[in-house]
């Protein structure tokens, strides 16, 4: 373990060299040559983690290092029998495309990326095994994810198997339940939709048609979940942001996987999806081709400003565009549409969050979707899959409440189409700031290229500690010798007993390193 002090030039043998200068205890010094810096793994910990550099020449890093490597070699045995367990199991391998298929991928109305003609290649593929797929389709908000989820449902439907999609909200689960009535319409699919929107009576008919098989595609939020619902013939789950789910959801979730084909998508996975897939567990794709005359969103950082508020506002409705305010807290929100009011009068506002009844809810967003108002005032409940093309300016007060995931998530509802969108996201005097909610901000200021996702997970890794993932004993092995490097040893050992259990390796599990230096950054 050592600290990163720069790059330096030297001459060696008559050449000029550009060499990275490492920093060890008791003022020890190490040169890397720039060309071997792969062999170098940024440190990685726990948040109250002080890493302890060490002297070159002594045993305590060989020592670090083979205890962290039993330990991964632990883990990966364990994952290893789940993973033969799922290679083993019997699923269902699904027909290839009927003529319908193609009639259907016909109809899509954009061009789509290499990344994403490659993702619904290989879950095709998946599905045509007889073992249960497992696959996540990493991509950024708006880069088709749902067009994979849409061409996989399809193809269940049409060899007699029921869809379940799964996803976070009620509003997402109404988005996505129009994007499939619609593009469905022209075939014989009964496409339903479960959550708090429908009625009892509703519900209790939707709940029913499962059971009967009446229903090919069902979308609803965890209410999907519940003990009553019982699917006649279930042959592909989907998962939109599997991470927004409860533990007890999960483990219902569980019990579904090891029997049915799975596919769960997301735009910012979470430290242990992305463990899953590293390690090769769990089959990943990833969407990273920005869709055609898609422009980055310009993001501004800053304290609260009036003046900035109103001439955001104002610009996007000189452009007959609309804009999403999010003020997560109900109880003021109503004194936030006042002020706005005040502040700008030229424009109509709207109110949309969780604790509305279901009808008002869907009026509201209905409404502001149909172009009806100029301002949707909410809370979070926009975070997850809304698409309104129309909408590209962002405003979110008190940024600092949110996670990283969350702003990156609120930041992708703007954006969706060749326009320039604006993200403003506002906070407190920096001073009154934790240095978490600093860091946050800082990073989704920096990040602001397109298909920014899986970067943004790993800080988001960073910043809130790698330490609780798999375990307590585990989390001293990966405070001993960071994230990066325990997850290339997790890599090196699931690699290995694959080779001698005789087992594939997943088709896009990262590839493993060479062995690092005892050469480690601290910083």
């Amino acid at each position: 373990m050592g600290r990163f002090a720069g790059l330096i030039k030297r001459t060696v043998g008559g050449n000029e060299r550009e060499l990275i200068k490492l920093e060890y205890a008791d003022n020890d010094t190490l040169f890397v040559p720039i060309h071997q810096a792969e062999r170098i793994t940024r440190y990685v910990g726990p948040d109250d983690s002080s890493p302890k550099l060490n002297r070159l020449g002594t045993q305590e890093w060989t020592k670090l290092y083979k205890k962290a490597s039993e330990g991964a070699q632990e883990v990966a045995e364990a994952m290893l029998k789940l993973y033969a367990a799922r290679a083993v199991a019997q699923g269902y391998a699904f027909r290839p495309d009927t003529p319908w298929q193609h009639e259907l991928e016909a109809t899509f109305p954009y061009v789509e990326t290499e990344d994403q003609l490659t993702a619904i290649r290989e879950v095709k593929q998946d599905m045509e095994q007889s073992a249960p797929m497992d696959r996540l389709v990493c991509g950024d908000v708006g880069f088709g994810k749902t067009e994979v989820a849409l061409r996989a449902a399809f193809k269940a439907a049409m060899d007699g198997k029921q869809v379940a999609v799964l996803v976070p909200t009620t509003i997402l689960a109404q988005q996505h339940y129009q994007t499939f009535s619609q593009r469905l319409q022209p075939f014989p699919v009964k496409v339903e939709m479960l959550s708090r929107f429908r009625t009892e009576e509703q519900q209790s008919t939707i709940v029913e048609g499962i059971g009967s098989g009446a229903l090919d595609i069902v979308i609803g939020t965890h209410r999907l979940l519940s003990e009553d619902v019982r699917f006649k013939d279930l042959g592909l789950l989907i998962v939109d942001e599997e991470q927004r789910f409860g533990i007890t959801h999960k483990e219902r979730l569980k019990q579904l996987r090891a029997e049915v084909d799975t596919l769960a998508l997301t735009a910012t996975p979470i430290p242990r999806t992305l463990y899953m897939s590293i390690t090769g567990l769990r089959d990943i794709s990833v969407i990273q081709t920005p869709p055609d005359e898609r422009l980055p969103v310009a993001t501004h950082i800053g304290s609260y400003d009036e003046k900035l508020v109103r001439q955001a506002l104002l610009r996007e409705l000189d452009r007959s565009g609309q804009v999403f305010f999010v003020h997560n807290r109900v109880r003021t929100i109503r004194a936030v549409v006042d002020q706005l009011r005040k502040l700008v009068p030229e424009a109509s506002f709207i109110v949309g969050h969780g604790q509305m009844n279901e009808q008002e809810l869907e009026n509201v967003m209905a409404a502001f979707a149909r172009g009806n108002y100029d301002v949707l005032i909410s809370t979070s409940i926009i975070e997850s899959g809304l698409d309104i093309p129309n909408a590209n300016t962002l405003i979110v007060d008190r940024a600092d409440w949110f996670g990283l995931a969350e702003l990156y998530q609120l930041r992708g509802r703007v954006g969706r189409s060749a326009q320039q969108a604006y993200a403003y996201f506002f906070h407190p005097p920096y001073h009154q700031l934790t240095e978490e909610a600093r860091q946050r901000l800082e990073t989704i200021a920096e990040e602001t290229q397109l298909g920014a996702g899986l970067s943004i997970a790993m800080r988001d890794l960073e910043i809130r500690g790698a330490g609780d993932l798999l375990g307590k004993r585990q989390s001293g092995h990966i405070a001993a010798v960071g994230f990066q490097l325990y997850t290339q040893l997790l890599a090196q050992a699931v690699q290995k007993l694959k080779a001698q259990q005789g087992l594939s390796t997943a088709s896009h599990a990262l590839a493993v390193q060479a062995p690092p230096l005892a050469a480690h950054l601290a910083s």
